[in-house]
């Protein structure tokens, strides 16, 4: 098997978006491993760069283990461009960038926030996802400093979902079984109905 620095040239190699890690791929299911150097530090900036080059249009978070990479790492940038009604709704404010290094996430209070809640790794489903409306999510960033941020709404249910991938946790593992949907029907069966 390729040592991790020689899966990930190859990963950055390949084109992108890349073909994301799908359910049923056992690195889903694992506990990531802490990242504690094993790739160089230029290799790691590289691939927090691509992570991030991977979001727009695609996604607002990515993890590791999304990309066969089983580290501890993630990334998050959300620009919130929803309509102002759902951004109102779901707390759903810009996030700038966040690399997420060996992250833990800390519950802030008891109130939590149910919404509908889809992954790269289970293409074409959805799901009501209840979770902790606020957290303190702590990290360490590409470079190695350590930060704390306090999160809510949108932004905190992202942190969660892919620290989530982390600890080899899937959103469908956390939703409320009689929601799930595909993409299409909820689309299909949740629009406003039309003026005759």
């Amino acid at each position: 098997m390729k040592n991790l620095a020689e899966r990930v040239r190859a990963l950055l190699a390949e084109p992108r978006p890349w073909s994301v890690t799908q359910i049923g791929d056992p690195v889903l299911r694992r506990t990531a491993e802490p990242y504690d150097g094993q790739l160089p530090d230029d290799l790691l900036r590289e691939l927090l760069d691509a992570m991030f080059e991977h979001l727009p249009g695609v996604g607002v978070g990515l993890a590791a283990p999304q990309i066969g990479i089983p580290l501890a790492l993630a990334v998050i940038e959300d620009p919130a461009e929803v309509p102002p009604e759902i951004a109102a709704e779901r707390g759903r404010v810009p996030r700038p960038p966040l690399e997420l290094v060996n992250p833990v996430v800390t519950p802030l209070g008891f109130a939590y926030q149910a919404f509908y809640e889809g992954c790269l790794s289970v293409e074409g489903l959805t799901a009501v996802v209840p979770r902790h409306t606020h957290v303190r999510l702590s990290a360490l960033d590409g470079d190695g400093r350590p930060y704390e941020v306090e999160l809510s709404g949108w932004p905190a249910r992202i942190a969660q979902h892919e620290t989530d991938h982390l600890n080899g946790v899937l959103y469908l593992d956390r939703a409320e079984p009689r929601s799930l949907s595909t993409v299409a029907n909820l689309e299909r069966f949740s629009a406003p109905p039309q003026d005759s």
